[in-house]
């Protein structure tokens, strides 16, 4: 019964605290830079899941596979966030998207 509670006490709560097999897990970005206005996401890079997940066919490996296949760290993650508006999307909703009225001579 003591050793469960050991067990447990050693498990962290955090399920993106410090793990021993990836140094980075558990780092923030706003540790390490100056960060504006940013989203949690960009702030927890070791939320992002799905990299190298799959094995490639070495034929077509480019060099942008390589790159894109490692995961992102808190020193490529942005530090910066300029949302925009949806100003543009929501007038088309209300008015609907060009047709075009043209004639058609295809069959």
């Amino acid at each position: 019964m003591a050793s469960e509670a050991r067990d447990l006490e050693q498990q962290p709560a955090d399920p993106h605290a410090q793990d021993s097999r990836h140094p980075e897990a558990g780092q923030k970005t706003s540790d390490f830079y100056h960060t504006k206005n940013i989203p949690e996401r960009f702030n927890h890079p070791d939320w992002f899941e799905g990299y190298n997940s799959k094995q490639e066919n070495p034929f077509y490996k480019t060099s942008a596979m390589v790159y894109g296949s490692q995961p992102p760290s808190v020193h490529t993650m942005p530090t910066q966030f300029h949302g925009r508006t949806q100003k543009f999307s929501e007038a088309l909703g209300k008015c609907g998207m060009y047709r075009n009225h043209s004639l058609n001579t295809a069959k």
